[in-house]
């Protein structure tokens, strides 16, 4: 259900890195939540970096919506990159797991099978 990499690049450029494949492959990014700050700003002590990338590609949510509406709740997709252990790691949810807990229709299947992978090639190319 979950998807990792790891590497020792700097949280920032994995971030910068992550934005740039991810525009190659005609997907944005719609906000980045940082994580350490916002909490941090409300008084609440946190230190690991951590910024969660919220990312769409218009084109294939909207085929998602148009089958079923609900699923707005599901979108836009997240990566996330944080530090961990020492080293920097990139993750996200499956979105065809998370997409099979919520929905057997075929055609979202086929969105999702298509969007998990051009967001592993966008995070395996940030990573590298």
């Amino acid at each position: 259900m979950k998807f990792f990499r790891d590497t020792d690049r700097a949280p920032n450029e994995v971030v910068e890195r992550v934005t740039r494949a991810l525009m190659d492959r005609k997907f944005g990014v719609l906000h980045i939540h940082d994580l350490k700050k916002t909490l941090n700003g409300k008084g609440v002590p946190f230190e690991p970096e951590c910024q969660v990338l919220e990312v769409c590609n218009p084109q294939q949510a909207a085929k998602v919506l148009a089958d079923d509406i609900d699923l707005n709740m599901a979108l836009p997709c997240r990566i996330s990159v944080y530090r961990k252990d020492g080293r920097t790691r990139i993750g996200m949810i499956s979105p065809k797991a998370m997409l099979q807990q919520l929905s057997d229709l075929p055609s979202l299947q086929q969105v999702a099978d298509e969007v998990e992978s051009v967001l592993k090639e966008a995070i395996e190319e940030a990573a590298g």
